[in-house]
């Protein structure tokens, strides 16, 4: 009986192998690692369809019919999956079901690289030691590299990569994206590192992009006559994260006498570092300011800004529009 049994079995198995080569088999014999991505937004995404345009699963209805009807997408997140052309179409699921092996991260506003260091923590996953040596080594490569190159935008990054690979990342985009003003701060006669920290500075003051360049211009005002900067985005920075867990708390007056070389208030001239990562478009305002004579500012309670040319006129402007 169970002899019979086997031989029935293997008779079905025969018949059936070839069907489902055909339907649910490898595309090709590459053992060659690909990297299949799933983009940060889904809407729209068809992961079957993309699946097939990539000649990574083959382009058949029984096999579209089985994963529509049968597998289960919810679980699919976001991010780059290794897979290759010599797997089988349910082993290639079964990855994509799993945990990336690429993950999407990504900031748009400036900030200091201590929150780009949780950011990315949190994403690939790294322990507190980790996040420390990003903090004191893995961006402190160089004097220049201490602060404000660490390119605020979206990457696709593998989990098992090395947090000074992810600075040199990060350092490279920023390289990329500063490449096409280089010539232009040469021309200008202004270093890269000092547009860099004027450019940090606008990203922290400016209410966006409409008066960028106009505090560019109050700020280049201030360093020709001389003047201490008063920037409270530089004794932001020196307060580090409060007592609440958050960065860029409120300043007390009390802090105004902090001695520290990023205190604006008793030390003229920028501060030893930008302050955060600014995107391009602060530093082109860096090096594209606004011509004007004002020398203070304030932003009103709808973040509109209003400039002054004397320190009594700025006190009038806080009387009427703060008070």
């Amino acid at each position: 009986m169970m002899k019979k049994l086997f031989i029935f079995l293997f008779f079905v198995v025969l018949i059936i192998s070839p069907f489902y080569w055909y339907y649910f088999g490898p595309v090709g014999g590459s053992k060659e690692t690909e990297i299949f991505i799933i983009p940060k937004n889904l809407d729209g995404f068809n992961l079957v369809q993309k699946l097939e345009e990539g000649n990574y699963i083959k382009k058949n209805i029984v096999l579209k019919y089985y994963l529509n009807t049968f597998v289960f997408f919810a679980d699919v997140k976001s991010g780059g999956y290794k897979i290759s052309r010599n797997m089988w179409a349910l082993d290639i699921f079964k990855k994509i079901s799993g945990k990336p092996d690429l993950v999407w991260v990504s900031w748009s506003s400036c900030l200091r690289k201590e929150q780009i260091g949780e950011i990315l923590a949190d994403a690939l996953g790294w322990s507190n030691d980790e996040l420390e040596k990003w903090n004191t080594v893995y961006t402190n490569s160089l004097p220049e590299y201490f602060e404000g190159v660490y390119y605020p935008d979206t990457y696709l990054i593998p989990v098992d990569e090395k947090g000074d690979q992810v600075a040199k990342r990060l350092i490279n985009r920023f390289n990329e994206k500063f490449a096409p003003f280089a010539d232009k701060y040469v021309a200008a006669n202004i270093r890269w590192v000092t547009g860099l920290k004027i450019a940090s500075l606008i990203s922290r003051e400016a209410a966006g992009k409409s008066d960028m360049h106009l505090i560019s211009g109050i700020i280049w005002n201030r360093l020709d006559k001389g003047m201490p900067l008063q920037i409270d985005a530089t004794m932001q920075y020196t307060l580090g994260k409060n007592s609440e867990g958050k960065w860029w708390g409120s300043i007390v007056i009390d802090e105004k006498q902090n001695e520290s070389l990023y205190n604006s208030y008793l030390h003229k001239g920028l501060p030893p570092t930008p302050i955060c990562s600014p995107n391009i478009d602060y530093i082109e305002a860096a090096l594209n300011p606004e011509e004007t004579d004002c020398l203070f500012y304030l932003h009103d309670h709808l973040k509109q800004i209003h400039c002054a040319v004397t320190y009594e006129e700025h006190l009038k402007n806080i009387k009427k529009y703060l008070n």
